[in-house]
């Protein structure tokens, strides 16, 4: 007998769906209100907001605004239409990517429309069934995604361990000497939730001993990272030793799209290869105009990466000062590791919300190990040193009830499952 497809959803709606009724509309998918930036509105109040990923202020820097709104106003919102194969393609569109080309140091660069997407697509593109992928066990979902669809083998290594990594290339080099095939290794420039650097350097070193490309996922090191904000692989010295180098617009561009950097050759293959942006819509002349805008503050305006480094070291250094355990974080993202339950991390949320004004994002498991709370604090350029102060003191606050019990304690009387974690 043939099961009716929908009867698994019925019954099981996964390990963070199990919380819709309970969470949505304010743990997730939230709507924040007002001008984006550290202070919007939730469900009526003022809140000091953390959970944006405007790294450098450029969401609703006036010069952006402007470039912006004369795009929308020149061209619309369809402009130009078609995949860019076919008729999607311009000159603007070829500008924008030599800049990005030049800007972190490699021959060639081509535009994506979307990050995730894009990252699924490049990895398709790059290997075939007889090569071997090795990536770190804690990429982002877009990786994972990607690696999913390769028909070939494929080994994770322990995160950021570069001895792993290694076992794991021994593996996967006799596999793909096997089968005719090479080796593509995947990491990121920065881990979006733990905010550690990827060992881009160690991994490099790796190629003297064997035959690997490597593939990096920099979308929270490009404009934060290294002197020029090129990177992590310029932070660490080691940028020419990234074979294919991918970033998002979604972070410090504070817009829609991506790209990929690369030698001429592998660009060139890449655009005719990546089935995401040969049958999708081009990227829209708004978004371009206003990334090369972006591009262009990023890049003559170093101030705006001094300050936002500002207000992280002030951040960071006053939680280590009050003995909060934010990992061993070396970027902007921030972690902040408490110990308790998903329904203790639901009750002190909404005290952080409806009582001291702060909204972040909280990760809970399946994304990290149960008993474990993370507060995932995103400073920008644009925060304040009385905002960051003010959160400091929050932190204390709601920390001081999850250790007394009183969030178990409310837990316990509301509605929220206490069985379900």
């Amino acid at each position: 007998m043939v099961k009716d497809l929908f009867e698994r959803i019925h019954d099981n709606k996964g390990p963070l769906g199990k919380w819709a009724s309970q969470a949505e509309g304010y743990f997730v998918f939230p709507k924040l209100e007002g001008k984006l930036g550290p202070r919007m509105q939730f469900q009526g109040k003022e809140v000091l907001n953390w959970s944006i990923n405007d790294y450098l202020g450029l969401a609703t820097h006036p010069e952006v605004l402007k470039v912006d709104a004369e795009a929308a106003a020149e061209y619309g919102a369809a402009y130009p239409m078609g995949a860019r194969m076919m008729s999607g393609h311009t000159d603007w569109h070829e500008k924008l990517q030599d800049e990005l080309a030049a800007f972190v140091h490699k021959e060639a660069a081509y535009l994506l429309n979307f990050g995730y997407q894009g990252m699924v697509s490049t990895i398709d593109a790059l290997v075939t069934k007889n090569d071997v992928i090795v990536y770190d066990v804690d990429s982002h979902a877009c990786i994972i995604d990607g690696v999913r669809l390769h028909m070939g083998k494929r080994f994770t290594y322990k995160h950021n361990d570069v001895e792993s990594l290694e076992k794991n290339l021994q593996r996967a080099t006799k596999m793909a000497e096997e089968q005719n095939g090479g080796i593509l290794v995947i990491t990121e420039g920065v881990f979006g939730m733990r905010g550690q650097q990827g060992k881009l350097k160690e991994i490099i070193a790796l190629k003297e001993k064997y035959n690997f490309r490597l593939l990096v996922d920099d979308a929270h090191g490009f404009g934060t990272l290294g002197k020029t904000g090129a990177g992590a692989g310029e932070e660490q010295g080691c940028q020419d030793g990234i074979d294919v180098y991918f970033s998002t617009f979604a972070k410090s561009m504070a817009s829609i799209g991506a790209f990929i950097a690369a030698d001429k050759d592998i660009i060139d293959y890449l655009k005719y290869n990546l089935r995401s942006q040969m049958f999708a819509k081009s990227l829209p002349m708004i978004l371009v105009k206003g990334a090369l805008k972006r591009l262009q503050l990023l890049k003559e305006n170093p101030g705006l990466k001094d300050k936002l480094w500002e207000n992280v070291n002030r951040l960071q250094n006053g939680l280590k000062d009050r003995g909060f355990n934010i990992g061993d974080t070396n970027t902007c993202v921030t972690p902040v590791y408490l110990e308790g339950s998903i329904p203790e991390a639901m009750i002190m949320v909404n005290d952080l919300r409806e009582n001291y004004g702060i909204f972040l994002s909280i990760v809970v498991y399946p994304v990290i190990p149960k008993g474990i709370i993370l507060l995932r604090v995103i400073p920008t350029a644009s925060h304040t040193f009385e905002d960051i102060d003010q959160t400091l003191s929050s932190f204390e606050a709601i920390r001081g009830k999850l250790v007394d019990g009183t969030y178990k304690k409310i837990a316990a009387e509301t509605t929220v499952d206490m069985e379900a974690q």
